[in-house]
């Protein structure tokens, strides 16, 4: 196991800016460790730090050849209309992020959740922030499991450019 999956906290988070900081954290050790692929799913990513400085700094730093991004989400409304600095990242960076989206998921059956190789976050409560993470290789492979799931039920969303006429 990498130092940083070692540094991520294993366990239960409870509230908002818990799950916002191990967000943040997350993708920081991401970044910091090259890790080569990230699965993030959400019904809308409304709570998500997405659009911080802290965060596209993090995610600009993991951008590289050989990785892969997969965004998971009900709609991108929320995504287009809050997180203006992360739709700009997106649109740069559209050739190792793909976009996904399941319209008519229920969000709250849509998984709240960030996959890596070595470590996961999942919020199991999403309106109450309530979840668990960790590094134990089942927990990894449940969400992994769960996430492809959602995946096969999902279709192209988000473009990272928008035509005009």
């Amino acid at each position: 196991m990498s130092e940083a999956a070692q540094a991520l906290p294993d366990g239960r988070f409870q509230g908002r800016e818990e799950f916002r900081q191990l967000v943040r954290d997350a993708l920081a050790a991401a970044a910091r460790e090259g890790w080569r692929e990230l699965i993030l799913s959400d019904g809308s990513f409304e709570d998500w730090p997405l659009g911080e400085r802290s965060v596209i700094d993090a995610l600009q730093a993991w951008s590289q050849a050989g990785r892969r991004m997969v965004l998971l989400a009900r709609r991108y409304d929320t995504v287009l209309r809050e997180h203006a600095r992360f739709v700009q990242w997106r649109a740069r960076w559209s050739h190792i992020v793909e976009a996904r989206a399941c319209p008519a998921a229920d969000p709250l059956d849509l998984p709240s959740a960030i996959w890596t190789p070595q470590w996961v976050l999942e919020r199991r409560e999403p309106e109450r922030s309530i979840g668990y993470c960790g590094s134990e290789p089942e927990r990894r492979v449940a969400l992994r499991e769960a996430l492809q799931e959602w995946l096969q039920k999902s279709t192209p969303s988000f473009p990272a450019t928008t035509l005009g006429l």
